[in-house]
């Protein structure tokens, strides 16, 4: 097992006396310490190295402290900020609270005091992040169970709304594993029968046999068994909503009496003579392409159109992007409060590998993934070993930086001249692009680096 994640410590100072006495001091209290001595070195290193506390001198060779705190309170890093100076002043400490720093401290440091500071920093960061996933998940990132701040899933939750308004049947695409059922609940909760029955039943689960009377119901002596009558599913949903998952597998004959439900709200129980008018939602989910089924003759073309009055695609996990995180922490929340466990977080090596692998099991494979990192983690942060194989294994097989030859092997220029370190990162660059679909987000973390520094170097 690799050993809890150290917090990173950048130390921004022109003194080198000062320097290495705080590089001491942070390292002897287990933190991870490095050094820059100017604003444009400790710019690089931010985006970087990513630290979660900037302590930076007021005056610098090359400009000051403020300058490097108002670029820092707008990257995507956002560590906390210690600003120390020689030349402290009222207005001074007030400028530069005002920018963002977290705390102000004068020169000559009292250590003590200083190393306070730097655990208080740290543990407000870390308690704001905590309060920051909670209030995320209490506002515009959650819609009724269903959490996605990704721009797909807003795209989404709009379209849930204005389908919901309406009263046509509902047609749920998406892989396994996406959320079709909490997207169908969604809708009927939106819906005016949000006060009436939700059900919802797997077309795969029931045997063809029995299938006509689980949803049409069925009166007594209707077949051998049926020794009273019983109500099926469409007359048990009556003035709500009926959810049938993984459509594709009803029968053929089944799909003509369902269509014949749908179009005219009458449904005639096995064995009976009578018919029964009832007034329910359908809405259908599946995973499969039902055009293709058409074709294949599987699927009845009319009861397809009917369904797809209004179409719904639930898009899968790897199109997300900052919603894996997002999922990660709500599952590890779930989890450790559930065994009761202190598992602070994620190590920012297991959330790389979690947002480089593609999860064709989507958000129910990541939930799995999570639920077994909580098992066998014994540390403060999940870390790369606590996720399962196949994610580090994914994540291996991607060329990095250092696969010498992954990209271009310079040993077959011999004499020609090899191409320039421009032409190579290029190249590298967009071949991680390709394997991550585009996806810019995944191929930063990939590469090591923010995504405004790939921005940077995609517009160069």
């Amino acid at each position: 097992m690799n050993l809890p994640e150290k917090d990173r410590l950048l130390v921004v100072e022109d003194d080198p006396d000062l320097a290495e006495l705080l590089l001491e001091e942070l390292e002897a209290a287990g933190y991870e310490a490095r050094h820059m001595s100017s604003v444009a070195s400790a710019r690089r290193c931010i985006e970087e190295w990513r630290p979660q506390l900037v302590i930076s001198d007021l005056r610098l060779p090359d400009g000051n402290g403020m300058d490097l705190l108002v670029d820092v309170t707008d990257s995507d890093t956002s560590p906390a900020f210690l600003m120390i100076t020689a030349f402290g002043t009222i207005s001074q400490a007030v400028a530069a609270l005002k920018a963002g720093a977290d705390e102000f401290l004068t020169k000559p440091l009292d250590i003590d005091h200083f190393l306070l500071t730097v655990e208080r920093l740290l543990e407000n960061k870390r308690l704001r992040k905590e309060v920051e996933q909670y209030r995320s998940l209490m506002s515009g990132d959650v819609f009724h169970g269903i959490i996605g701040r990704s721009a797909p899933m807003q795209a989404l939750f709009h379209q849930i709304r204005q389908i919901a308004a309406a009263d046509g049947p509902v047609l749920i695409l998406g892989e396994s594993g996406t959320g079709k059922e909490l997207v169908a609940k969604a809708v009927h909760s939106n819906s005016d029968r949000r006060s009436a029955p939700f059900l919802a039943v797997n077309c795969a689960g029931i045997p063809a046999e029995l299938m006509e009377s689980e949803f049409f119901g069925h009166v007594s002596g209707a077949f051998t068994g049926a020794g009273q009558s019983r109500e099926g599913l469409l007359a048990q949903a009556n003035g709500g909503t009926l959810l049938l998952d993984e459509i594709a597998e009803m029968p053929l004959a089944l799909q003509a009496k369902l269509l014949r439900a749908l179009q005219d709200g009458n449904i005639r129980p096995v064995g009976g003579d009578q018919e029964v008018k009832v007034d329910v939602r359908i809405m259908a989910a599946t995973h499969q392409d039902l055009q293709q089924c058409c074709r294949d003759g599987r699927f009845r073309e009319d009861l397809y159109f009917r369904l797809e009055t209004f179409s719904l695609r639930v898009p899968p996990l790897r199109d997300r992007g900052t919603d894996i995180e997002l999922l990660a922490n709500h599952f590890l929340n779930q989890n450790r409060q559930r065994a009761q466990r202190n598992i602070k977080g994620f190590t920012s090596e297991a959330l790389v590998i979690l947002q480089s692998y593609r999860f064709p099991g989507n958000v129910r494979e990541l939930q799995n993934a999570v639920d077994r990192a909580v098992a066998f983690c014994n540390e403060d942060y999940v870390d790369i070993d606590h996720l399962p194989g196949r994610m580090r294994n994914d994540f291996d097989s991607i060329p990095q930086p250092h696969d010498r030859g992954s990209i271009v092997d310079l040993e077959e220029f011999n004499g020609d001249r090899p191409p320039d370190l421009k032409a190579v990162q290029r190249q590298y660059i967009h071949h991680i692009l390709r394997h991550t679909n585009g996806n810019k987000r995944r191929a930063a973390d990939i590469l090591g680096i923010t995504r405004r520094t790939l921005y940077r170097w995609l517009e160069e």
